[in-house]
Order: C-alpha cells, then sequence, then structure tokens
C-alpha cells in the first residue's frame, strides 16, 4: 500500500482525544468500528500518565496503542476533509466529456472506480452502451447507489407529453438549470439515459456550476457574497404535490467553500427583501445567470441510444436546445445520492489497495523459494488457484487457494524458520492477517489447510507417501498426524471440506514447469470478496 507521512507523537494529541479514539475491542466494535461509549462515559480531567512509543497509559487505567499511520492521517492540523467542496473537484469551463462503458464497469473494478471517480472530481461521466431498455437506467444507479424515489416516481420519463406537469416535458428549449431545488434535501445525482433521439436539436448541455459561482466570485464579490447569503424559495406543485425549499443559490460549507449551487429559473419564488437589497439582489442573480450562460462554458451532447449521462445534481447546470415534437426522443431518468456513489468508490479505492497490496506480496517475497520445493512460494500459490479453478471451486475457495501461504512471509516467524524446526502456525498467521479484508470462507479454510494434511495423514494410509520431502518434514514439526480426538474435532468443523479440497490443491501444486495464468487472473475475483 502506499507509503504513510510521518506519524506524529501521541504527545502532540490532547489526552481527551486519544482516549477518545482508543482503537481496542473494549472501546470499538471489532466488526464495525463503532464506539462502545459516549463523550460523557470519559473522565473529564483525563491524563496520560505514561508512553511507550505509540503505546499510551491513560490516568483511568486503560491503555492504548496507536497505529502510527492512522495518526499521521489524523494529525491536528485544522484541516475539514470533505469531497462535496470545491476544494476536491476538478473546476472546468469546457472539456472533452469523460467518458466510460456500461459492461467494462461491470467486469473491471478499475474502470467502474474511474467513471465514479469521475462524478466526483468533474461533476459527470458519460457512459456509453448501457443497453437500450426501459428502465435499464435503474441498474446504472443501483450499480453504484440506490434509487432515489420522489413525486416522479421510482423511474421517470422525458419525452413529450400532451398535458405536461413539468416544462421538460415538452419540446422547448430548457436553459441551465439544476434540478428538484425544491426538495430537502434535494437529489445529488441525476442520470439520464437515452432511448432514442430521432428529431432535431434536443442537444443536451452542461456547466459546471462551481466553476461558474468561482468565477461570479473572482469578478463580482459582491454578487457572490449575497447570492452566498439570500436564501431563495423554490416551489413545485400539482394536483398531489406541494414542495418547497429555501436555501441560497450558491451554498457554502462553514469554511467558506462552494458547496452547493441551487438554481432553477422555472420555480424560483419571489425574493422578499428589502426594495434596494431586492434590486441588489436582481442585479447578482443577472450576473451569475449571464456566466452560466456563456457558450465557452458549456459541453454540448447529442445523446445517442444507450447513451447515459450521469451527473452531480449540486454541481452541473443540465440544459436542452429544442426540439421538433414531431419526432422520436425519449430518455428515461432517475435520481440517487452522492453519499451513495462515494461510499462506492471509497470501497473500490480499499479493495483496489488491497489487492495492489498482496499483488507486491506476489511479487516480492513470493518470489523466493518456496521451503524446499523446486518453485517459489508465488508459483506455488498461483498453481493451487489454477487447480481450484479447473475444479469449478466457489470463488472464495479459489481465493483461499491463491492465498493460502501468505503466512510464510507476513508473520514474524518466516517459511524458513518452518525449515528450521519452528512452527510458524503460518496457517493461522495467514488466516488472521487476511480476516482484515476476507471473511471465513476464504480465512478458515486457509486456517485449516495444515491441519487438512495432519488429518489425511490419519486417516488414508496412501495419503503420506504422495507429499513431497519438504512436506513431509513439515508434517514432523507441525504435530505429525492427528489423533482420534483430533480427527473428530477436525470433521465437525464447518470448513473442513473445503480445508481438504484445498489440501490436495496444495500437494500439486509443486510442478516447476507448470504454466498457469499469473496474479492478474485473480485480481477481479479478490475486488469481489474484499469487504
Amino acid at each position: 500500500m502506499n507509503a504513510s507521512p510521518a506519524a506524529p507523537s501521541p504527545s502532540a494529541f490532547p489526552a481527551v482525544w486519544l482516549r477518545d479514539n482508543c482503537p481496542c475491542p473494549e472501546c470499538r466494535d471489532p466488526r464495525n468500528g463503532q464506539k462502545l461509549f459516549g463523550v460523557t462515559d470519559l473522565d473529564p480531567r483525563i491524563e496520560v500518565v505514561g508512553s511507550d512509543g505509540f503505546l499510551v497509559t491513560f490516568s483511568d487505567g486503560h491503555a492504548a496503542r496507536f497505529d502510527p499511520a492512522w495518526l499521521a492521517s489524523h494529525a491536528l492540523d485544522g484541516t475539514v476533509p470533505d469531497d462535496r467542496t470545491e476544494d476536491a473537484k476538478a473546476l472546468w469551463a469546457t472539456l472533452t466529456p469523460p467518458e466510460g462503458n456500461w459492461s467494462r464497469c461491470l467486469a473491471d473494478p478499475a474502470h467502474m472506480r474511474e467513471c465514479l471517480n469521475a462524478v466526483l472530481r468533474t461533476g459527470f461521466v458519460l457512459l456509453r452502451e448501457v443497453p437500450v431498455e426501459p428502465g435499464a437506467v435503474l441498474e446504472v444507479a443501483g450499480a453504484f447507489g440506490y434509487v432515489r424515489e420522489t413525486n416522479y416516481g421510482r423511474l421517470f420519463d422525458v419525452r413529450v407529453e400532451a398535458t405536461p406537469v413539468n416544462l421538460a416535458f415538452t419540446g422547448l428549449p430548457i436553459t441551465p438549470h439544476t434540478d428538484n431545488p425544491y426538495r430537502d434535501p434535494v437529489p445529488t445525482v441525476q442520470l439520464l439515459h437515452c432511448l432514442s433521439n430521432a428529431v432535431e436539436g434536443g442537444e443536451s448541455g452542461l456547466v459546471d456550476g462551481f466553476n461558474a459561482a468561482a468565477l461570479l466570485r473572482a469578478e463580482n464579490p459582491a454578487a457572490f457574497e449575497l447570492l452566498a447569503s439570500t436564501p431563495v424559495t423554490f416551489r413545485y406543485g400539482d394536483a398531489n404535490t406541494e414542495l418547497t425549499a429555501s436555501r441560497p443559490m450558491i451554498g457554502l460549507d462553514p469554511l467558506g467553500r462552494i458547496r452547493e449551487v441551487r438554481f432553477n429559473n422555472r420555480s424560483m419564488q419571489p425574493v422578499r427583501l428589502p426594495y434596494e437589497r431586492t434590486e441588489a439582489f436582481y442585479a447578482a442573480y443577472r450576473a451569475f445567470a449571464e456566466i452560466l450562460n456563456r457558450p465557452d462554458l458549456q459541453v454540448r451532447l447529442r445523446l445517442a441510444p444507450g447513451d447515459c449521462v450521469i451527473f452531480d445534481n449540486t454541481r452541473i447546470l443540465h440544459a436542452r436546445t429544442g426540439f421538433t415534437e414531431s419526432g422520436d426522443r425519449h430518455l428515461q431518468g432517475c435520481y440517487a445520492d452522492l453519499d451513495g456513489l462515494a461510499g462506492n468508490l471509497a470501497v473500490l479505492r480499499r479493495r483496489e489497495a488491497v489487492v495492489d497490496h498482496l499483488r507486491a506480496l506476489f511479487e516480492g517475497p513470493g518470489a523466493d523459494d518456496y521451503l524446499g520445493e523446486e518453485v517459489s512460494q508465488a508459483a506455488h500459490m498461483l498453481q493451487a488457484a489454477a487447480c481450484a479453478l479447473r475444479d469449478g471451486a466457489a470463488p472464495e475457495l479459489v481465493a483461499a487457494a491463491l492465498l493460502h501461504d501468505v503466512g510464510h512471509f507476513t508473520g514474524e516467524i518466516s517459511g524458513h524458520d518452518l525449515m528450521g524446526g519452528t512452527d510458524n502456525r503460518h496457517s493461522h498467521v495467514g488466516a488472521d492477517w487476511l480476516a482484515r479484508w476476507f471473511g471465513p470462507e476464504v480465512t478458515e479454510p486457509i486456517r485449516l489447510h495444515v491441519a487438512a494434511k495432519r488429518y489425511l495423514c490419519a486417516v488414508e494410509s496412501s495419503y503420506h507417501d504422495l507429499l513431497s520431502e519438504a512436506s513431509r518434514y513439515t508434517l514432523s514439526v507441525q504435530g505429525g498426524p492427528m489423533g482420534p480426538e483430533e480427527v473428530a474435532e477436525f470433521e465437525s468443523d464447518p470448513y473442513a471440506r473445503d480445508a481438504v479440497r484445498l489440501r490436495r490443491w496444495d500437494d500439486e501444486a509443486k510442478e516447476p514447469e507448470r504454466e498457469v495464468a499469473g496474479f492478474g487472473e485473480y485480481e477481479a475475483l479478490l475486488h469481489r470478496l474484499v469487504r
């Protein structure tokens, strides 16, 4: 994984902060990381009474060991990370639209990550080759988050209607706007999927509202301040709906960073300000609108069937040129939210970091000789995984076969110590190490694969003779064949059957001339299994 910044000493943090952030299982549920106490449970006069490196002892008798990298990433430097503000964005005036492919997103986690990152950083992505089928846009939204149902339903159609409840359902041109500003909270992601577009006109336009707001701040600071500090009421109503929300057109976070744009002339209600302030507001409103309508700030797209544009509805304003109502133009859309998208992106990044770390193990210490065998440790594990694939094993068991010997080079005692007569318990070490990222379907067969060798030696008279010379030696170090009570205990374990299958692949995977797929063959599988 990436190198961490230099860690500050625990003394750089107040005692109450350290005590509140103790990572031990008594203070945080190890299954989900949530705290098991409240702030009022802490002694308000808590002090640090002892410190040994990153091990801290408190005046209440509790001790906490802090990860240096974690402390470095939480340094008290006043920063407030927020992926929703302008600081985390790549602002643009015009650009080549970032594109993705739907089928590739489903098959390649790295491509999905690129597409989701484009929405967070650039504000949108144009996804190609989404099936031209009604409702397909819901599958796209569900791949990265949750569909946000509104009064328009989970799914809405954008096409000409005889009695439109919204101007979007006509052929009229639509100026740059954000959707649903009359909602609290507003849907933060919008998807529009083209099913047909056989009309003259009907081009879509996108504008970076954060960039436009930043330009207003630079060109007319007074107008920016007025729009950022004046709540505007937006409203939508029909026979069954009445929605209103009052927010500034330019929303800022407490540090003054641009975090949201709400701009929709169709649903804006009359402002109720003092006379002079009303005139100033309209001057600022017009200045912002003129920036948003600058042709050189707008990206134009003509959506073709199968195209799906996904955009940040709190940042990107979308527009449309008028079109002839006699033709067929049909889009389907839905809403979702950025927290789901950002969360899925974070999971993909975490999984990618784990897979990168595992790949580095295969390419680094895994390249060493495998304990008296004629293959490297990495080649041995890759051969075992190939055997599991050949035999139609479940993905979790394939991963277990691939990773079953990582304990030889992730523990304090190495595989070379095992060959020297010291049991390094690599099955348990590897299982515990991998349990940070994988479930028991992966880790428990690994934990039991040495026990499975001892078990098979006890229940199959011919098995011992099949072992390599090195494996027979390590058997003696690891406890030898099981006794009757151990056999019964092993057989009662729910993962014993998988462990035996893994053991047989382990024994088979020691051929120096065998050619098998490399680590890259298993990266997508590992991505899907990382928790």
